[in-house]
């Protein structure tokens, strides 16, 4: 007939196709076409056609959805950070198995893709006025408190714009003893932060203030203020974060535990938010390994008797 006549030529493209596509295409044209012509045509049996109708979706198919569900879970779990070779690495412990290669292709198909974080802001480069020696050398380890502090400066994505985040850190208890938040990088970012720990320690003796090279720490109202205080500046080496990895390893906990790579709506809820996570959860609930599982408060007041 005319009508058969005509489908030949429609169903041409899928010829070589798979079974189930044939099947496929059959279903969509099943008004337009008589259903034996399609199948003659097609080389395929009418009751592979009704059993396919009856359960369209293959093992494989049945597979994959169950699998993406595995996947979704350590996804979310990974707060968006994994990508497939570590959600791979998540199933196989668990017991699941499976290719790297379906898990990205399931993680490519479900638009699953791992965040990378955000740009870092852009700042010119400079040169500390005043280079102080490096007087902690990787000496991370004291005795007593206020005999050695670090300090570093870190940023906060919100939708107003970037928040900064200035620490002050002691290496005997990892207490963080000050801290500021201020909208711009400026030299009172890190007074401030270090205000804070003079007014709250009020060492008796002088304190190691250890920095990286940034310019905030370099400048001549910095290192006045610090020569007024009985604090004395020290510097790691230009392009050696190792010098400062207490206070790295302060902001990767941060950022891991709290911000978890979110972006806060307003600088006031970010402010907020990263206060509780200071005041309230790091210095006195959070268990440290290098104080043998207690908090920094917690460890000095052990070791004060208070």
């Amino acid at each position: 007939s005319q009508r058969g006549a005509r489908h030949p030529k429609k169903g041409r493209g899928v010829l070589c196709k798979s079974v189930r596509v044939k099947y496929a295409f059959i279903d969509q044209h099943r008004r337009e076409f008589r259903l034996s012509s399609m199948c003659r045509v097609l080389k395929v049996h009418r009751s592979g056609y009704y059993a396919w109708k009856a359960c369209p979706k293959s093992e494989r198919t049945l597979a994959d959805e169950t699998l993406l569900i595995d996947i979704r879970q350590s996804f979310e779990d990974s707060h968006g950070i994994y990508g497939s070779p570590r959600i791979h690495r998540d199933l196989r412990e668990a017991g699941t198995r499976c290719g790297v290669k379906r898990v990205a292709r399931l993680m490519s198909q479900a638009q699953l893709k791992s965040v990378r974080g955000y740009k870092r802001p852009r700042h010119k480069a400079g040169k500390p006025a005043i280079a102080a020696p490096n007087r902690l050398e990787q000496q991370f380890t004291f005795a007593a408190p206020d005999q050695a502090w670090v300090t570093d400066i870190t940023y906060i994505r919100t939708y107003e714009g970037w928040l900064y985040l200035a620490v002050v850190i002691d290496l005997y208890s990892r207490a963080v003893i000050g801290w500021s938040m201020k909208p711009t990088m400026a030299t009172e970012l890190a007074l401030d932060a270090l205000m804070m720990a003079v007014w709250r320690r009020k060492p008796k003796q002088p304190v190691i203030i250890h920095s990286d090279q940034g310019s905030q720490f370099g400048s001549d109202d910095f290192t006045r203020w610090c020569n007024d205080n009985r604090l004395t500046p020290s510097m790691s080496r230009r392009g050696n974060c190792y010098d400062n990895a207490v206070a790295e390893s302060f902001f990767s906990n941060l950022k891991k535990e709290r911000i978890k790579r979110k972006i806060y709506p307003t600088r006031e809820e970010a402010k907020s938010e990263i206060f509780e996570y200071i005041e309230v959860f790091y210095n006195r609930t959070r268990r440290h390994s290098y104080l043998n599982q207690l908090s920094p408060m917690a460890f000095e007041n052990l070791q004060t008797g208070s």
